[in-house]
């Protein structure tokens, strides 16, 4: 039998208070580590899920000296786990913030960091308006990043949306992909699902997504569903709620070259242009 790598997924309720936040992050990272994860993704906006842009400017300050980055290596040193904070906001120089994402080695140490590339500008019918880029700047780079035996991808919630970005990071090594996410309710109930096992089996990659879950402070609500999927597209751990709690999953890597070579897309690849020819053919 494969070696396999336990890994948990921490489902939250994030409010507006980070103090409070940080211990339930505390608490199930704990759990899961206790239950033999040895690595723990939380989900997107961990660490404060705010009202607003003036809420942000007193939760999230800048990332240089920042007091939550320090509680959270402390975090995966004093557990001993690559602890990887599916997201958090910081303050930039613009006057804007960055949705980023930070892994930590099992001694506190900052791995890799990476920061949303695609924002959710929106108007979701039932809900209010979302304008990601008035508040926040995307990134630029996309980022693959070891975790013991996992070679990650890094993503973050709206990121799921567009394919291409996986395949680079597959492209790159990854053989694991990473989603945490805070998505709303009625496109979580019509396409998260679909969504992550596409992403799987397009990249032939292991899928983990930790969700945000419930009626938070800030007026939002979430879906939940903090899922696993096998590079096979198949789900093999699902929360199946909207509740916070911890998610364990085994992960068999050998998995990934075996989808990989029973369906080689990404070998199969092939750039090509594109004609618009709306009068047809020449």
């Amino acid at each position: 039998m494969a070696a396999t790598t336990r890994v948990g997924l921490v489902q939250l309720r994030s409010g507006t208070d980070p103090a409070a936040n940080l211990a339930a992050v505390s608490a199930f990272a704990g759990a899961a580590a206790a239950a033999g994860a040895n690595y723990v993704l939380t989900p997107e906006m961990s660490v404060a899920f705010v009202r607003d842009r003036e809420e942000l400017g007193r939760v999230a300050p800048p990332f240089a000296g920042n007091r939550f980055v320090a509680e959270l290596a402390a975090l995966a040193n004093q557990l001993g786990i690559f602890l990887h904070v599916g997201s958090m906001a910081f303050a930039l120089e613009d006057g804007r913030f960055a949705n980023r994402s930070l892994l930590f080695s099992p001694d506190g140490a900052l791995l890799a960091r990476y920061d949303k590339i695609h924002l959710f500008d929106a108007d979701p019918p039932g809900d209010r308006p979302y304008r990601e880029s008035e508040t926040y700047r995307g990134g630029d780079r996309a980022v693959v990043a070891r975790a013991g035996a996992l070679r990650l991808g890094l993503s973050v919630c709206y990121d799921l949306r567009f394919p291409a970005l996986y395949a680079g990071l597959a492209a790159a090594g990854a053989e694991v992909m990473t989603v945490p996410a805070a998505f709303t309710v009625p496109t979580g109930a019509a396409h998260w699902h679909v969504l992550l096992r596409a992403r799987a089996i397009e990249t032939g990659s292991f899928v983990l997504a930790a969700a945000q879950g419930g009626a938070h402070e800030n007026g939002r609500k979430t879906y939940g569903h903090s899922l696993v999927v096998d590079p096979w597209g198949r789900i093999v751990a699902e929360k199946p709620d909207d509740t916070d709690g911890v998610l364990l999953a085994e992960l068999d890597l050998d998995l990934v070259a075996d989808a990989r070579r029973r369906l080689p897309a990404l070998a199969n690849r092939r750039d090509f242009s594109l004609s618009v020819n709306e009068d047809g053919p020449e």
